[in-house]
C-alpha cells in the first residue's frame, strides 16, 4: 500500500469508521431470508433507521472536523454521508444537498477547489431542478458559493453570493437570527479584506449582538430545562432517528469564539485551509 493510500486509510478511520462500523455490519451483510411479511417490514425498517443514523453520524462528525480546520479528514466522512443518502433517498433529492455543500466545503480547506467546485454544481443543479425548495436550502447554497468565490480571491463574487445568503436567512429566519449572522459575518471578512475596515466593523457587530441574543435565550431556556433521559441505542427498535438535518442552532456554539474574535485577528487559514491561506487576515494596502 502506497503511503498516500495508508494516509487517506488512517484519515477514513479517524473521521467515521469508529463511528459507523457496528452500524455498517448489517447494512453490507445478507441475513436469511424473512418467513413472513411481518418480518420482511421489521427487517427493512431496522435496515433504514441503521441508514439513517450512518448518514447523521457521518454528517455531524464531518462539521465537526470542517470547524476544527481539520478538512482532509472531514472528506472520507463527507462522502461516507452522501453515498448513503444516495441509497435512501434517491440520486436526486433535496436531502442530499447539505452533503454536496459539506464535500465542498472540505475540498475547498483541502485545497482540491476543482473538485469542489463540481459538487457545488451538483448541490446547485439540484436546487434548480426543484422550483419547490426553500429559502433556508438555498441560503446555504448561496453561502457555499460565497465561500468558495472568496477562497478563489473572486471578491465581487463572493459578496454577491453572500448577499444572496443574507437576503434568503433573513426573509426565512428573521435579520438579526443566527442563521443571518453567518452570512454577515463572512461578508465582513471580504470587506476587511478589502480594507473596507468602517463596513466590516458594521458587520461584525451586527454579528456579535445576533450571538449574543442566541446565547442569552438558549441559557435561559437551559436553566428553565430538567435533565433530559439518557440518549436511547440506536438499536433499540422503537428508537426514532429524526430526518432533520442538522443545523447552525444545534452546532453552532461550536463557532462561538470565531464570531466572538477580533476582525484583525480573524485568520482564513482557520477556515479554509493553509493551502489557501497561509497567513492572518490583514488589510490589503
Amino acid at each position: 500500500m502506497a503511503t498516500g493510500d495508508k494516509d487517506h486509510h488512517k484519515a477514513d478511520w479517524v473521521s467515521i469508521h469508529k463511528q459507523t462500523c457496528q452500524p455498517l455490519i448489517p447494512t453490507r451483510t445478507s441475513l436469511p431470508c424473512p418467513t413472513t411479511e411481518r418480518e420482511r417490514k421489521r427487517g427493512t425498517e431496522q435496515l433504514l433507521r441503521r441508514q439513517k443514523y450512518i448518514i447523521d453520524a457521518a454528517f455531524s462528525t464531518a462539521q465537526g472536523l470542517v470547524w476544527a480546520g481539520k478538512h482532509e479528514e472531514a472528506r472520507p466522512a463527507a462522502l461516507h454521508a452522501l453515498r448513503f443518502g444516495i441509497e435512501v433517498y434517491g440520486s436526486d433529492s433535496l436531502q442530499l444537498v447539505p452533503a454536496y455543500l459539506l464535500l465542498a466545503e472540505a475540498c475547498t480547506g483541502a485545497g482540491h477547489l476543482p473538485e469542489a467546485s463540481q459538487y457545488l454544481s451538483q448541490a446547485e443543479w439540484i436546487i434548480l431542478r426543484t422550483p419547490a425548495c426553500s429559502a433556508a436550502l438555498q441560503h446555504k447554497l448561496h453561502r457555499s458559493l460565497g465561500l468558495f468565490c472568496a477562497a478563489k480571491g473572486d471578491f465581487e463574487k463572493a459578496l454577491y453570493h453572500l448577499a444572496n445568503d443574507v437576503y434568503l436567512a433573513s426573509s426565512t429566519f428573521g435579520r438579526t437570527s443566527i442563521e443571518a449572522s453567518g452570512g454577515y459575518f463572512h461578508m465582513a471578512d471580504v470587506f476587511f479584506h478589502q480594507n473596507k475596515v468602517d463596513i466590516a466593523n458594521s458587520l461584525y457587530t451586527e454579528v456579535t449582538s445576533a450571538w449574543h441574543s442566541f446565547l442569552l435565550k438558549s441559557l435561559q431556556a437551559q436553566q428553565q430545562v430538567p435533565k433530559s433521559r439518557p440518549e436511547t441505542s440506536v438499536f433499540t427498535e422503537d428508537r426514532e432517528v429524526s430526518e432533520e438535518p442538522l443545523t447552525t442552532e444545534h452546532h453552532g456554539i461550536v463557532r462561538t469564539d470565531n464570531l466572538m474574535c477580533s476582525s484583525r485577528e480573524y485568520s482564513w487559514e482557520r477556515s479554509w485551509g493553509a493551502s489557501h491561506w497561509n497567513r492572518k487576515l490583514k488589510p490589503s494596502k
